[in-house]
C-alpha cells in the first residue's frame, strides 16, 4: 500500500466503550494491567496511572471468576474502557461480560468446541461488546505448522480469518483482529497480508518483545513499518516492566510517525567532547519535567553554548549548558544567561507560561 491511509480509513468502525477505532478515527494506545486483577485496589490505581500517561484502552486478565466479577467494581473507578482477556476457558468469557467488560479478547481454537465459542459469541451478541479475536505465532495450530514448514506469516493469517469467518458464521461482525508475533518481520508480513484481506480494524503489536530497552527497539521498528503503511487501527507496545512506559513508547511511536499531534518533544545532542555540563542528568529531567504539559512544542537540551543555540534553532525552546552557566533559548535565539542551576527552573517558568 502507498498511500498511508489506505486501510485505516476504511475498516470498519467498532465501538468500545465510549471510544471508536477503525474507519481514521485516531489510533487509540492501549495496554494491559500486570496486577492480579482480583484485587480491585492494586488494578484501579495502575489503571488510573495509565490513565494519567494517556493510555485509551486498558486489558486485564480474567483467569478466574473472581476476576471477571472485579470488573464490575474496576469500571466503577476508571474512565476508559476495558477489555477482559480470556484464555481458554469460555466460562471466564461469560462472567466478563456479564460484569460489564467492554470488549472481549479471546483465541476462539482455545475456548474449545463450538458450542462453546457459540456461547461466547450469543453473549457478546446480546450486549453489542466487541470481540478482539487474537492469534500469536506461539499458539499456531499444528495443521498450519505443518502445512506452511513452519511457524509462517501466511499461517497466521490462515488461522486468523479462520476464527474470524467460525465468528461470522455464528452471526456476529463486531470484531477486531490481533495477530501477533515476536519475529518482527513475521508480524510485519503477516500484517500486510492481512490487511487485503478484511475490513475489520487491526490491534498491532509486537508480542514478547522483552524489556524497556530492547522491546522498545523492537516495537519501535515493527509498529513503525506497520503503520507507516497505513496499517493499524490501535496499538500496544508490550513490555516486561510498568506498563506506563508502554503508553511513553506508543505516544513516541506515533508522533514520530505524525500520526498523533500533542505533547512536548524533546530533543538532546549525544555529548561530545565540548560538553561541559552533566547533559544526561539534565535531559533526563527535562524528559520527566514534560511529560505533565499538555503542549504540541520542541524542546532542546544542548550540551554546548558554542553550538547548542544553532542546533536547537528548529525547536520552540530550548537550553545549552557550558561551565557552571547556560543559556535558555527560543526560537534559536539566546534570551538569557543563567547559573547552570537555574536553567530546569527558567525552563519550567517558560513552560508554565505557554501552558
Amino acid at each position: 500500500m502507498n498511500d498511508k491511509d489506505t486501510y485505516r480509513m476504511h475498516t470498519k468502525v467498532i465501538q468500545i466503550g465510549d471510544r471508536k477505532i477503525g474507519g481514521g478515527n485516531p489510533i487509540a494506545i492501549q495496554s494491559m494491567t500486570n496486577t492480579k486483577t482480583e484485587d480491585v485496589k492494586a488494578t484501579v490505581e495502575q489503571i488510573l496511572r495509565l490513565e494519567r500517561a494517556g493510555c485509551e484502552i486498558i486489558r486485564c486478565t480474567v483467569p478466574t471468576l473472581e476476576a471477571a466479577a472485579a470488573i464490575r467494581e474496576i469500571k466503577k473507578q476508571i474512565h476508559i474502557p476495558l477489555v477482559a482477556d480470556i484464555h481458554f476457558d469460555y466460562r471466564m468469557a461469560l462472567a466478563a461480560i456479564e460484569n460489564g467488560a467492554d470488549k472481549i479478547r479471546i483465541n476462539p481454537g482455545n475456548i474449545g468446541n463450538p458450542e462453546r465459542v457459540k456461547a461466547v459469541v450469543d453473549a457478546a451478541k446480546e450486549r453489542n461488546i466487541p470481540i478482539r479475536v487474537g492469534v500469536n505465532s506461539g499458539s499456531l495450530e499444528k495443521p498450519l505448522v505443518e502445512k506452511y514448514g513452519g511457524v509462517t506469516a501466511e499461517g497466521i493469517v490462515e488461522s486468523a480469518l479462520d476464527k474470524v469467518h467460525m465468528i461470522e458464521d455464528l452471526g456476529y461482525d463486531n470484531l477486531v483482529i490481533s495477530i501477533k508475533s515476536s519475529d518482527v518481520l513475521m508480524c510485519v508480513k503477516a500484517h500486510e497480508l492481512l490487511a487485503g484481506r478484511t475490513v475489520y480494524p487491526l490491534h498491532v503489536g509486537i508480542t514478547e518483545s522483552g524489556t524497556v530497552n530492547s522491546g522498545n527497539i523492537k516495537s519501535a521498528i515493527g509498529l513503525s513499518l506497520i503503520l507507516s503503511q497505513g496499517i493499524g487501527d490501535t496499538i500496544r507496545v508490550s513490555l516486561t516492566g510498568d506498563p506506563v512506559e508502554e503508553i511513553k513508547s506508543a505516544k513516541l511511536i506515533l508522533r514520530t510517525l505524525g500520526l498523533r499531534k500533542g505533547g512536548i518533544e524533546v530533543v538532546s545532542c549525544p555529548t561530545c567532547g565540548r560538553t561541559q555540563i552533566n547533559l544526561i542528568d539534565l535531559a533526563t529531567k527535562v524528559e520527566k519535567m514534560v511529560e505533565d504539559y499538555p503542549l504540541d512544542i520542541k524542546v532542546a537540551v544542548m550540551g554546548c553554548v558554542v553550538n547548542g543555540p544553532g542546533e536547537a534553532k528548529e525547536a520552540d525552546l530550548g537550553v545549552a549548558g557550558g561551565i557552571g552557566e547556560g543559556l535558555l533559548i527560543k526560537h534559536g535565539e539566546i534570551v538569557k544567561k543563567l547559573p547552570e542551576d537555574q536553567l530546569l527552573p527558567a525552563l519550567k517558568e517558560e513552560l508554565d507560561h505557554w501552558s
